[in-house]
Formats: structure tokens, C-alpha cells, sequence
């Protein structure tokens, strides 16, 4: 039996394995970020935030209509800027802006940490350990694992090697 809660909503869960598509768009003055496809080519979700203008250590995750799901921002102050990882807030959007904070991501900044996993702590605390998934491998490599509490594989990218500007996401 499976227990599993959602992090952000039902609506984006699946209850089989699903195969989408991460296509990083080009970095231009207003743009970039990636877009997620289903096999079908149909826009399921979308980040903005990674261009070259705009606030830096913002992300904004919105569905396929376009609507604002999550808002990610980066930690700062004298205590984040001493530690050795960087850390995320990942807040729900509702129709007033940044509503509830619904997890944290710890990623490592330091050339000598690039190794170790990225964090993933879901809020309220109340789950397994110290965090609720850890991100093993490179993302920008095209080739990592995202496992739960209990090393229970969530979800894989990897790279296809007849698409060279796209990634396949698995959840599983």
C-alpha cells in the first residue's frame, strides 16, 4: 500500500509510471528556463526565472495553462552566506502571490561539496530522517536519481541519445 502524499497537489500526480520531456529553452534577456512536455508534446508545466535580467534566485513553476504553481526563492543573510550549501524556499502560489511554504532544498555551493546530494525537506516535518528526498547524480549532466526517505527510486532523468536538447523524466 502506498502512502505517499503529494507535495503540491493531487492534480499533478500520476498513479503509473509517467514519462515527460525537460527542454531547456534559450537564456535571453527575459527568458530561458526549461518546459516540461508529456510524450504528446503537451505543455505540463513550465519554469521561468533562469534568463539574464529579473530577480536573481528566483524560479517561478507554472502549470501547462500558464498559471503560477510554486514560486522558489534562495536563501540569503550572513548566515546562509557562511554555510556551505545554499538553501531554497518553494512556496504554493494562490491568487495573492506567495501563500504557504510547502518545502526547502539544500544543494551544495562549494566546488569541493559538488558531490554531495541535493536535499529536499517537505513541510510540515513530520517525515522520515533529516529529509524527504535527496537528488544523487547531475541534473545538468542529464543523468541523476531522485529517491524518498527510504532510498525507494521517485523519479530518474536521463539522457536519450537521439534527442540531444531534451531530457526524460520517469516517475515512478
Amino acid at each position: 500500500m502506498d502512502n505517499s502524499i503529494p507535495v503540491v497537489s493531487k492534480i499533478f500526480c500520476s498513479g503509473t509510471p509517467t514519462m515527460l520531456m525537460i527542454r531547456r529553452r534559450p537564456i535571453v534577456v527575459n527568458g530561458g528556463g526549461f518546459v516540461v512536455t508529456d510524450l504528446s508534446h503537451n505543455v505540463v508545466f513550465v519554469v521561468d526565472g533562469c534568463g539574464i535580467l529579473g530577480s536573481k534566485g528566483e524560479l517561478m513553476v507554472k502549470d501547462g495553462e500558464g498559471e503560477p504553481i510554486l514560486s522558489i526563492s534562495k536563501k540569503g543573510g550572513i548566515v546562509q552566506a557562511l554555510s556551505t550549501r545554499n538553501k531554497w524556499n518553494g512556496y504554493l502560489m494562490d491568487y495573492q502571490g506567495k501563500d504557504k511554504l510547502v518545502f526547502s532544498l539544500t544543494d551544495p555551493k562549494s566546488c569541493i561539496a559538488q558531490s554531495a546530494p541535493i536535499r529536499i525537506h517537505i513541510e510540515p516535518k513530520m517525515h522520515c530522517k533529516n529529509w524527504d528526498f535527496e537528488i544523487g547524480g547531475s541534473f545538468a549532466d542529464r543523468d541523476c536519481t531522485i529517491v524518498d526517505c527510504t532510498r525507494k527510486i521517485v523519479a530518474q532523468v536521463c539522457h536519450p541519445h537521439h534527442y540531444s536538447y531534451l531530457l526524460l523524466l520517469q516517475l515512478l
